[in-house]
């Protein structure tokens, strides 16, 4: 009797066990499945998300016009001409710098790699001027034979140049068109759902837009404060390509973590190879107290409701997302991590309270959509 009890436990434990495998590798292939899509559609899907990403940074003025009566074509055709005047202007501002100050920066390239040169050939390496030569002869032969590399290598950069130039086009139609129909579109998506997708989705959806418009608004604030404060350092330093290395600093910020490393190393490189080694100490003594500030005080203060993602979450998800899509990954790992909490968190919140369900049941399609 007990060798069949047992028997039937093993039976309906394997049964279990096979069911959970087969919904794992279900999961497993779809979620393969949708990656695959997304690859294939990302031309698309690339221009939606930033000009989603650049809706979540304009719609606090479109929202304050629309609320002051401007009707929302209007409050989004000046959001949008506003958006690209400031970026035309930073732009502008950033290449004539840039442009002035390159033969400064040239030369004091030249003049790090001749330091070099000098410290290579005393004690302890000694390098004499020949094995430099012979280095160098050896560099220009790779050079010369890796000739058809670097033309393939110019071809994909242009390339690239020009699809960065039409997503970046399609991306400021769609946010225009966000500004102006983006309230109507939870309403809309409510109405087209059946049952209680009618109130999950759009609930979820509210809840990642808000997610969203929050992380990137808190980060252009605090990367704005550090690119004002250790762009000020770099100028009272001395330091050429202040408002570039500002910039930097600024879109860098959009990258928790390692955006802040990548921006301050730039920086303690110029100052390196133009000012010499003081100068250099200088700028990474006032960028880590800068880095200080924003951990402890700047973050703090302007994040009042924060992603609720430990930084150790968000140093792996922007690893991995580097490695799998690069810069591009990197920018679009903490959004992704933070919406997918987003959804955890609504899972968990229906799962752990069910007396809601048929109350939610109950309601007409659409009743709970936000508005």
């Amino acid at each position: 009797m007990s060798v069949t009890l047992n028997s039937t436990k093993t039976r309906a434990a394997l049964r279990v066990s096979a069911r959970v495998s087969g919904e794992l590798l279900l999961i497993l292939v779809m979620t393969a499945t949708a990656i695959w899509l997304l690859g294939r559609m990302w031309p698309i899907v690339w221009p939606l998300v930033v000009g989603l990403l650049l809706t979540t940074l304009t719609w606090p003025i479109a929202r304050f016009l629309r609320r002051h009566g401007w009707p929302p074509a209007l409050a989004a055709s000046v959001v949008t001409v506003a958006f690209l005047l400031v970026a035309v202007g930073v732009a502008a501002l950033i290449a004539v710098p840039v442009a002035s100050q390159s033969g400064e920066l040239a030369d004091g390239v030249v003049d790090g790699i001749q330091k070099l040169r000098e410290w290579a050939a005393g004690p302890p390496l000694n390098v004499g001027d020949d094995q430099i030569a012979d280095a160098s002869d050896s560099a220009t032969a790779r050079i010369q034979d890796s000739i058809g590399g670097m033309v393939t290598t110019l071809v994909t950069g242009v390339s690239t140049v020009v699809n960065g130039v039409v997503t970046a086009v399609l991306a400021v139609f769609l946010m225009f068109f966000m500004l102006k129909d983006g309230p109507r579109f939870l309403p809309w998506l409510a109405r087209q759902l059946p049952g209680r997708l009618a109130t999950d989705v759009p609930t979820v959806a509210e809840r990642g837009w808000e997610t969203l418009g929050g992380f990137v608004r808190s980060q252009a604030y605090v990367g704005l404060l550090d690119a004002v404060l250790i762009g000020l350092g770099l100028w009272i330093v001395g330091v050429p390509l202040v408002l570039p290395l500002a910039v930097l600093t600024f879109v860098s910020a959009f990258v928790p973590i390692i955006g802040a490393l990548f921006a301050g190393f730039v920086a303690v490189l110029i100052a390196l190879v133009s000012n010499g080694p003081t100068d250099a100490l200088m700028v990474l003594a006032i960028i880590i107290v800068v880095q200080q500030l924003e951990g402890n005080v700047f973050q703090p203060m302007i994040q009042s409701r924060g992603l609720g993602l430990h930084a150790a979450v968000i140093l792996l998800a922007v690893t991995l997302g580097g490695s799998l899509a690069g810069i591009v990954g990197s920018l679009l790992a903490v959004p992704v991590a933070a919406l997918i909490a987003v959804v955890w968190n609504y899972l968990r919140e229906q799962l752990g309270d069910p007396s809601q369900e048929p109350e939610a049941q109950a309601s007409p399609s659409g009743a709970g959509a936000p508005s």
